[in-house]
């Protein structure tokens, strides 16, 4: 058999804003995840969906960082790629930005199957910040976009089913600390991208494991699945049970036809083969299919409205195109994470490919026949019985070690096998990829103290398994380790007894503004605001005389704290305390938009209302708006009674719900 299968190095030029430096104050506070549901919506739904919805939601982003360091300037950069094609589909993939598949192109057809964006914007969607909109993602973590959508991700070439050559792609979530992999490969005139996917719990006790793969597709499309109800979650964090594809009298299967932003989750019977498709009015499109593990679908919807149509603008360029994702996951529903048991392992295999319909019936007002007609193209195409045996015979080659290798990811995974010998075939973390940021926990393991910084800067990240913390704990009580440990402890649900580790710290550290920031958010969470503004101005106080330079780390700091001092100071209704703040900031940083945002709250609390409507009328851009947010409006009401304007139109759920 000759194989005609290539894996290539190539590279992708577009307009791409720059990620910045990670917030470097440890994320302490609750995670703000817009997916909840009022305990009402609990009541009927099935016992095994319940029960998932309540197991180990994330609490933290711990022990990542916030990425916020982007803007919306977006110069042509040039983005390493790596490219596997055969015959018929070359699908184009970025392992700097979490594996994410950006291009899948038929070439018979000529057609691009997926949406793809014409740059790369980072917005707040993912669970630590940035985010960008299309292709196909690996969402794995927790309810969200997943930690790694901006980071790299390890790639080499492996040794294909067929004889040919897979791509492998993995890494280790930190979130949950599972390593995880993804093979991609082509067979030989194939004409659907086959994805092998396999998660580990290396560890003695079980894991929540939580995992979607979202598929941006072009919003002008029909999304067919084999269902006939599905749970509808909007941004009014309610879930209700709706019929497919007509609900109140409007079909929901075409995206635009929702108003609002919404998810629609299928409830696809069980025996029922898993796939889902969107096709545009000719009847052509994409399909995804996987063996039975991955059970979920989904279609979300940004909707009609003006506030999903200004989300559609802000993550491309004004003028093109929107788009809507079609998804695949491991429970019912993204609210949900399963139990993956102490020592094992979950894997599936995916197909993406062309699909081609009658437009006539996968249009028509018969459901039954509109799914009927792409099932049966689907069994012709690409049968059950094809998925299931491609997946029996990759399931031997996902523990083949890798050989070339094509993009290095991080350092974590090496730490982490170096910690604790986990024996992993196929998915390697050599020690090589051991960096700065692994260093002083190196340290840690190889002698039992966490090394004091050679200089004054911002602290490291901090490792808050229970493994890292026992270490903290035995280690010599320097300042630093105590920092470390107050945050580990914090993250385990130990307050008070992180409190006492940042106030031990606080009689020797040489730098005291971590610690009063840490110690002003325990204020805060325990409602004491007063005193929680004043270690935040002491903070910020401190912050100000010790740093160094104007460099990326410690304006990236100075900005993150300052942030926070102005509006815990707002909130203590101390707004002198909070411009004091404001004017030592770096003019570049109040220049930004968020903090244009920030500085209309300031002259709104000064009682200058007239200079703070000013800002609106001027214009401004919060770059890392959250998914969701809702700040801008809620300032702009308490400044006129006058419309939002559309470009501060973010709103994702109706105004009677607000």
């Amino acid at each position: 058999m000759v194989i005609v299968t290539t894996i290539r190095r190539d590279v992708l030029t577009l307009p791409a804003a720059e990620l910045g430096p990670s917030n470097p104050l440890p994320p302490l506070r609750t995670l703000d995840e817009m997916h909840t549901i009022d305990d009402r919506d609990r009541v009927g739904l099935p016992s095994d969906m319940a029960r998932q919805i309540g197991y180990e939601p994330l609490r933290s982003v711990l022990p990542e960082r916030i990425r916020d360091g982007y803007e919306r300037e977006r110069p042509l950069r040039e983005l390493d790629t790596i490219v596997i094609e055969n015959d018929r589909l070359r699908a184009t993939v970025l392992p700097g930005f979490g594996g994410r598949i950006v291009s899948l192109f038929h070439k018979p057809s000529a057609t691009e199957l997926l949406y793809t964006n014409p740059v790369l914007q980072p917005a707040c969607f993912a669970l630590n910040g940035a985010w960008f909109s299309g292709g196909i993602e690996w969402n794995i973590g927790a309810t969200g976009h997943t930690t790694l959508s901006c980071s790299p991700v390890h790639a080499a070439r492996v040794p294909a089913p067929d004889g040919g050559e897979m791509l492998r792609l993995w890494e280790w979530e930190r979130l949950r600390d599972l390593p995880f992999q993804v093979d991609l490969w082509l067979p030989e005139g194939s004409d659907f991208l086959y994805v092998g996917v396999r998660v580990r719990n290396p560890h003695e006790k079980p894991a929540p494991l939580y995992w979607w793969s979202n598929i941006a597709v072009p919003e002008e499309r029909r999304v067919l699945a084999p269902a006939e109800e599905a749970y509808h979650f909007g941004y009014e964090r309610r879930l209700r049970r709706v019929p497919v594809p007509a609900y109140d009298g409007i079909d929901r299967t075409y995206p635009l036809n929702s108003t609002f932003p919404a998810d629609y989750f299928y409830e696809v019977p069980d025996g029922r083969r898993r796939w889902i498709a969107a096709v545009d009015d000719a009847g052509e499109g994409l399909v995804q299919t996987s063996t039975d593990v991955l059970r979920g679908r989904k279609l979300f919807v940004w909707g009609s409205g003006p506030g999903g149509r200004r989300w559609q603008e802000w993550l491309t360029e004004p003028g093109t195109g929107g788009y809507c994702e079609i998804q695949a996951g491991l429970a019912r529903t993204q609210l949900e994470h399963v139990r993956l048991e102490a020592e094992s392992d979950v894997s599936w295999l995916e197909a993406y490919g062309p699909l081609s319909v009658s437009a006539e019936t996968a249009h028509g007002a018969d459901w039954e026949a509109a799914r009927a007609d792409v099932e049966g193209r689907l069994d012709s195409a690409l049968s059950r019985d094809t998925v299931d045996a491609a997946y029996a015979a990759w399931l031997p080659h996902a523990d083949t070690d890798p050989g070339e290798v094509l993009a290095v990811g991080s350092g974590w995974g090496a730490l982490e096998v170096l910690r604790a010998a986990h024996k992993l075939p196929g998915t390697p973390f050599d020690e090589s990829t051991l960096g700065d940021d692994q260093a002083p926990w190196r340290e840690l393991l190889r002698s039992g103290a966490f090394p004091e910084p050679r200089r004054v800067g911002p602290p490291g990240e901090t490792l808050v398994a229970s493994h890292w913390r026992d270490m903290l704990e035995t280690a010599p009580a320097a300042p630093i380790a105590e920092y470390h440990l107050g945050v580990a402890q914090w993250h385990a649900g130990d307050f008070a007894q992180a409190v006492r580790s940042w106030e031990r710290a606080l009689e020797l550290a040489p730098s005291l503004w971590p610690l009063l920031r840490c110690l002003a958010v325990a204020d805060q969470e325990a409602g004491n605001h007063e005193r929680a503004a004043d270690r935040y101005a002491e903070a910020f106080d401190d912050l100000c005389r010790e740093r160094r330079d104007d460099g990326e780390r410690w304006t990236a700091a100075t900005a993150a704290l300052g942030r926070e001092a102005i509006q815990a100071l707002l909130a203590a209704r101390r707004p002198q305390d909070a411009r004091a703040v404001w004017e030592r900031l770096r003019p570049g940083t109040r220049d930004r938009g968020r903090f244009r945002l920030v500085e209309a709250e300031l002259l709104l609390a000064e009682g200058r209302r007239e200079d703070a409507r000013a800002i609106f009328d001027a214009g401004f851009e919060v770059a890392d708006l959250r998914e969701g947010a809702e700040t801008i409006d809620r300032l702009w009401s308490r400044l006129s009674d006058e419309p939002l304007p559309a470009r501060y139109d973010f709103r994702m759920r109706p105004p009677s719900t607000l």
